[in-house]
């Protein structure tokens, strides 16, 4: 693939350099002279790639204003700066309003080559993360209306724009890393990407170029390392706690100084990234057993956010079936199918130790198991067998011939005794929800429990 690289400085024999020194490259130069020159330039042929001096005299907008256009307007186009009058306040600057690096005058011409090769790199790969997202269908959502829930929607609306640094808790398969990415796809770094650092897997071997990629000794990049691959927009750092106490430490200085430098690379490069952290388990406790740095915990735990357990908001399950139904279909040869009202209730009293992911895998496989194309409800005993308490089963079955032994006020009294306790186990003893599912005023609910409660005693006695 042959790059186009537009080049806009005011000085005519430094536009004249580097457009032959890219020729000789195989790169298809264009140079203006100004912001308007650029702007037809643009209009006339889309650069992969701009070279963009910050101090443009006679020119309509500066290097910088010039930048904020193009940022705005074109989103998806790189610009690396270049500056005589250069420092990391004006670099750092740049980055943050948009721009992928920084190279100051006079340069080597080496070392501009190097620095458009890693930005077109860059800029490939953001692409790609964009395509995968699209093809993935770019719907992730929130699902739900419990308390709980609302809570953490209302959160992620004021914190999404802000660029703060997230910690995530919650039990394996709360859905952390959905929660980050939604986060990202709010921000307004949604179309840079969004890069997974996956702590369990990080080798120790190769720490420093996994991190931060490498240089051979000719300055030319050998591997663009995580860090690099997350700049300018999110970097995910999932189950947090099981970085060694080595990469911990690295991590620690790359953030306080929002700079890094490639293995055997003889210049720091800018950092612009959002950090958002997740962790199943206790970090106080490792903290505690010094297998945890606590300068680096509360540098990623601005603010703390905790995914609640399924068992402990049932009334979503519902909702969430219905989603992970559509989502499976879309992939499926099966029509438009749904869950009979046991079924839904016996999904929704089960207890979810593996939480959204256990659930998502059983509809999954639910849809697998059903062969009969025109079958359009899941019934009841086509639930997996660990969803299902056979015992219970046994009883109901000898418990509804036993009910048609008595007489209708006392059926009634039975059914409703053991109708609320079942949707008391089903809601986790949870009163409040368990009187608004069956539509009773708490109040009166708790004073049926009791009158209930009193007539089985006297009954039993």
């Amino acid at each position: 693939m042959k790059y186009n690289i537009l080049i806009v400085d005011d000085e005519k024999d430094i536009r004249l350099l580097i457009k032959g020194l890219l020729e000789d490259e195989n790169f298809e130069v264009a140079t203006a002279k100004n912001s308007d020159e650029a702007l037809k330039s643009i209009t006339n042929k889309i650069p992969d790639l701009i070279l963009l001096d910050i101090w443009l005299e006679n020119s309509k907008l500066d290097g910088m204003g010039l930048l904020d256009f193009i940022i705005s307007t074109y989103k998806n186009i790189p610009c690396i700066m270049i500056s005589g009058h250069g420092n990391i306040d004006i670099a750092v600057n740049a980055i943050r309003n948009g721009a992928s690096d920084f190279i100051e005058k006079p340069f080597e011409a080496e070392r501009l080559l190097i620095t458009i090769e890693r930005v077109l790199e860059l800029s490939k790969l953001k692409q790609e993360h964009k395509d995968l997202w699209i093809r993935a269908g770019g719907d992730l959502q929130i699902i739900g209306e419990s308390v709980e829930i609302k809570k953490i929607k209302n959160v992620i609306n004021k914190i999404a724009p802000t660029g703060s640094r997230v910690f995530i808790t919650g039990e394996s398969g709360t859905g952390k890393e959905t929660l980050a990415r939604i986060i990202h796809r709010k921000s307004n770094r949604n179309l840079a990407p969004f890069v997974v650092l996956n702590s369990s897997i990080l080798s120790n071997s190769n720490l420093e170029e996994e991190l931060f990629g490498e240089e051979d000794n000719a300055g030319r990049i050998k591997r663009i390392g995580i860090i690099e691959q997350a700049n300018g927009g999110t970097l995910f750092l999932d189950e947090v706690t099981k970085l060694s106490l080595e990469a911990q430490g690295y991590l620690t200085k790359v953030f306080q100084e929002n700079n890094f430098k490639r293995k055997n690379g003889n210049h720091r490069i800018a950092l612009d990234i959002r950090v958002i952290s997740s962790s199943s388990i206790d970090v106080k406790n490792k903290i505690e057993e010094k297998l945890f740095s606590e300068d680096f915990y509360y540098r990623l735990n601005v603010i703390p956010l905790v995914l609640p357990s399924l068992s402990s908001r049932k009334e979503d399950i519902p909702e969430l079936i219905n989603y992970f139904l559509k989502i499976a279909l879309r992939n499926s040869s099966k029509n438009k199918i749904s869950l009979d009202k046991q079924s839904m209730v016996s999904m929704q009293a089960y207890h979810w130790p593996g939480n959204i992911r256990q659930l998502k895998n059983t509809v999954e496989r639910l849809l697998i198991l059903i062969d009969d194309l025109s079958v359009k409800e899941i019934k009841y005993d086509m639930l997996p067998n660990d969803l299902l308490d056979k015992e219970e089963s046994k009883v109901n079955n000898i418990y509804s011939d036993y009910i048609f032994t008595l007489s209708l006020k006392e059926a009634r009294k039975v059914f409703e005794y053991d109708y609320i306790l079942k949707n008391l186990d089903r809601f986790d003893n949870n009163v409040s929800k368990t009187a608004k599912f069956i539509g009773m005023e708490r109040s009166a609910f708790h004073r049926k429990l009791s009158q209930l409660k009193s007539e089985k005693l006297m009954d039993s006695e």
